[in-house]
């Protein structure tokens, strides 16, 4: 059948009475799709249901009529909702939730037309998802906001699946940097700062949805009265001196909350605040070069992530990511990290026995999360029972080792004190309730029953052997009446009159008379029979039709009473979740030093970088698949220029691996920073505040920029952010434009990190020409990585040393790379051509391309020699020897 055309607007008039209701959900949150519950579908109607249907490759239908056209339609099954829901979320739509709220039965009672209640009860966006199903385990789902007060910028973050809130304090320009840290799902941006060009073309390489939201929403009154609201505080001195902005970005995070959680308040912890100053700054171009959590195809494969993840829970894996995504900057806070895996590291077998145990630990903060907004059940109880018992397995364990507790680092010591319940009363008491209360099989969902233990609540048993076995009970209640009146009744049961007691006529005299007519109530006479009812059996006959419903009910009561238990212990909750991924992060980075022979790095606030035998974690780890070996190098550098120089030259043929050699290097940064084990023989590293990268070619069509115009915005990103303190590897600057150009742009770059920024840095380049920089500049030195022809084939030997390289074998690359031979023969006749042609050997060091241009003269003149000898040359035609050449005709013609 052809699907029916959506109405371009929606007017009710005239609507059912359920479709009424459909309009009212409509109105209130016009912007996303309507799930509209009817019995076992969510229903979708008119514009809705056209996108649905499109999106999730379902048919599209009519239902009705209004305004006299059929109502386009389609449904996804309550049971399948959440697969359906997570489809359409990363589709980019929003979704409201309008549930029933009350039993078809309830509706009845209040007549025969009158129909369910129905409201919104939650709109699920990318930010603030919930349930596993919608969630990648091993990674964060986190909700942004930024908003700016006063000059000053924050960026507030909250992951709703586990209720972690923080704050950073930052700069316009760094708000792209702290965001790419964050990856948020979804970021809430104040509708007014849209007119900022530079910013909003900065929101646009963050990815994720960017939400814009009303200006109002984030003025400082109205955002600390929502702030307030959401914490159910008077005041907000409790989380510090929050400054405007800060406010100002939380209270847009509360808005978005009182509207998606339609007023039910999550279990958040107080938020954490930071400072741009307090982690190293890296902005996106350079998170996608060095592939930290992300390949450059947007996998988890293949990026330091993966390569070093060996963690065994959920939150541990999420907790290393978020460390290698935001390195710390305090020396001391990093040797604390550094600590706990160490402690790790030489306890092999206690290590095996707490990764073990971590295993069984469960996700007890999405387990709050969820129960905190009324989407969690039964399970999330059971894990947080399975996850304080495995805390208290791992408490004991580590209490135990051969060493004194006092003697654990910190970081092991605190999660330890968060872990044992036991040594906090109300805690103990929430791990006793769950453990005893709960039974073996526990349902997704409270209203599935059958969760509660059994001798929990003495109703609950008693209504469930009513309802497992009313016969056993009819007969026990049958045989005491016999004992107690020495007659011979029967309890019988018909659909008239229920349960009810029979005798014969002849026998039930004395039933009818003082003292059992006070307990025998005459119901019915027949011609051989006598019928009586008692209140026992009466209540009983009652209680047995409705014990499902009080089964249910009662149940229903407990799981709320525990939910409201787990919710008032959030803190402590949260706690341990915390301290169970930090036991789970300290272990795991420890299984993976020992794997690959990583070792501690040596931490300080010097300006040094200096690598002994340093390897590539991940490129390594492929080549080690492969049964090949991994080729370790050395990188010297200090800022100063002390001990070393601070820029290095590196050349060398393609394939060489100058691009490994950069990317190792900053990668090393990465993981000493973030706590980890690095791996070399030795790393000594004065803390990076800002890490760069500008390694590999790509374009960025979104914006119109051309592969050369990409690489030039980020170098100057580089050149005006780089501090003292930075660390920067560029790749190949200047290439993509012609010869000359090229070269004056890397020179110009070279000397500008050197003499402007006075960073730590990198340099790969194919303009051999920069190797006369280390005699022209103090700091300076060259780099090449090795290469040797044998037998007219070219062999890479992947070593970083000491000088420059002599040549970069083009040819011979392309000839490795499969080029026809012919081509590759073509190319060999015209680059010895080009080298043996008898032109004058070009000295750049006399070269004035660096030089202050001169002001022009007034007045119109007549060209001189030179300028008449510059305007006959062809320059985009001229070789670099042609060009040399020419320069030193024209310093002749100047004589």
């Amino acid at each position: 059948m052809n699907a029916p055309t959506p109405p371009s607007n929606l007017d009710a008039t005239g609507a059912s009475p359920v479709m009424a209701q459909f309009f009212e959900a409509k109105a209130r949150q016009p912007d996303a799709l309507v799930f509209f519950r009817m019995g076992d579908f969510y229903e979708l109607f008119f514009n809705d249901a056209a996108k649905a249907a499109a999106a999730l490759g379902i048919a599209l239908t009519a239902r009705g009529a209004h305004a006299g056209e059929p109502i386009p339609m389609c449904g996804v099954p309550v049971h399948a909702a959440e697969a359906y829901l997570a489809k359409l979320i990363r589709a980019g739509f929003k979704v409201a939730v309008c549930e029933q709220m009350e039993d078809p039965s309830e509706a009845r009672k209040r007549g025969s037309k009158s129909i369910v209640r129905r409201d919104v009860v939650r709109i699920v966006t990318p930010g603030t998802l919930t349930e596993d199903g919608l969630l990648d385990a091993r990674g964060a789902n986190r909700l942004a906001a930024i908003a700016i007060r006063a000059g000053q910028a924050a960026v507030a973050s909250v992951e709703l699946s586990t209720g972690e809130v923080e704050v950073v304090v930052t700069t316009k320009d760094g708000i792209a940097a702290v965001l790419a840290a964050l990856q948020p799902s979804e970021t809430l941006v104040p509708d007014r700062l849209f007119a900022e060009t530079d910013l909003a073309q900065a929101l646009k390489g963050v990815g994720g949805l960017i939400q814009p939201m009303a200006g109002a929403l984030s003025e400082p009154a109205a955002a600390e009265a929502r702030l307030k609201r959401l914490y159910g505080v008077g005041t907000l001195d409790g989380f510090g001196a929050l400054t405007g902005a800060e406010v100002s970005a939380l209270g847009l995070i509360a808005a978005h909350l009182e509207t998606t959680q339609a007023g039910r308040l999550p279990a958040l912890t107080a938020p954490r605040r930071g400072a741009e100053a307090d982690a190293m700054a890296i902005d996106p171009a350079t998170r996608t070069s060095l592939e930290i959590d992300r390949s450059q195809n947007g996998s988890r494969e293949g990026s330091l992530l993966a390569a070093i993840d060996r963690t065994v829970s959920s939150a541990g894996a999420r907790l290393l990511a978020a460390r290698l995504n935001r390195p710390l900057l305090d020396p001391a806070r990093i040797d604390a990290r550094l600590d706990a895996v160490a402690w790790m590291l030489a306890r092999r077998d206690l290590r095996r026995k707490l990764r073990e145990t971590l295993r069984g630990a469960g996700d007890i903060a999405r387990a709050l999360s969820r129960l905190a907004l009324g989407r969690g059940g039964p399970r999330d109880l059971g894990c947080l029972r399975d996850g304080f018992a495995a805390g208290g397995a791992l408490a004991s364990l580590i209490a135990g080792d051969r060493d004194p507790l006092d003697g654990a680092p910190e970081e092991i010591a605190g999660a330890v004190a968060a872990l044992a319940h036991d040594r906090q009363p109300d805690l103990a008491l929430l791990v006793q309730t769950f453990t005893t209360g709960l039974g073996p099989d526990l349902p997704a969902q409270a209203r599935d029953g059958g969760f509660v233990g059994a001798g929990i609540r003495e109703e609950l048993d008693q209504a469930r052997l009513l309802r497992d076995d009313s016969r056993r009970v009819i007969l026990a209640l049958e045989q005491r009446l016999q004992t107690e009146t020495n007659l011979p009744l029967k309890v019988r049961h018909n659909a008239v009159l229920g349960y009810f007691v029979e005798i014969s006529a002849a026998k039930a005299e004395p039933l009818l008379t003082a003292p059992w007519n006070a307990t025998f109530i005459h119901r019915q006479t027949l011609a051989n029979q006598t019928r009586f009812t008692t209140v026992e059996l009466a209540e009983l006959d009652a209680r047995i039709a409705q014990a499902a419903e009080r089964v249910l009910a009662i149940e229903i009561e407990t799981f709320e009473a525990w939910r409201g238990l787990a919710v008032s212990h959030a803190a402590q909750v949260q706690a341990a979740a915390e301290a169970l991924a930090r036991l789970d992060v300290a272990a795991a980075l420890a299984e993976w030093a020992e794997d690959v022979r990583a070792v501690r790095p040596d931490i300080d606030k010097s300006l040094a970088f200096d690598a002994e035998a340093a390897r590539h974690p991940v490129v390594e780890a492929a080549t080690a698949r492969e049964g090949k070996p991994f080729t370790p190098n050395d990188c010297r550098l200090d800022g100063v220029g002390a001990s070393a120089a601070r820029l290095a030259i590196v050349t060398g043929p393609n394939m060489a691996g100058k691009s490994t050699f950069l990317r190792q290097n900053a990668l090393l940064a990465i993981l000493a920073q973030a706590g980890s084990y690095v791996p070399a023989k030795r790393l000594k590293l004065g803390v990076v505040d800002r890490l760069f990268s500008r390694v590999g070619a790509a374009d960025d069509l979104s914006r119109g920029r051309s592969t050369f115009m990409a690489e030039m915005v980020e170098t100057a990103a580089i050149l005006t952010q780089a501090t003292p303190r930075s660390f920067v590897i560029l790749d190949e600057i200047g290439r993509g434009t012609a010869t000359y150009d090229g070269l004056a742009i890397a020179w110009a770059c070279a000397e500008a990190l050197h003499d402007t920024n006075r960073c730590r840095a990198l340099f790969a380049t194919h303009y051999h020409e920069l190797a006369r920089l280390e005699g022209r500049l103090a700091h300076v030195t060259n780099l090449s990585m090795r290469a040797k022809e044998w037998n007219g084939d070219l062999v890479f030997l992947h070593e970083a040393g000491p000088g420059p390289a002599d040549r970069s074998y083009g040819v011979q690359v392309a000839k490795l790379a499969g080029v026809p031979p012919a081509v590759v023969a073509r190319a060999r006749e015209v680059l010895d051509r080009l080298e043996t042609e008898t032109v004058s050997a070009a000295h750049l060091d006399d070269l004035p391309l660096f030089a202050a241009t001169a002001p022009l003269a007034s007045g119109v003149a007549e060209p001189s020699a030179v300028e008449a000898a510059l305007g006959d040359l062809d320059l985009d035609g001229m070789s670099p020897r042609e060009a040399m050449d020419a320069l030193y005709r024209l310093k002749g013609l100047m004589g």
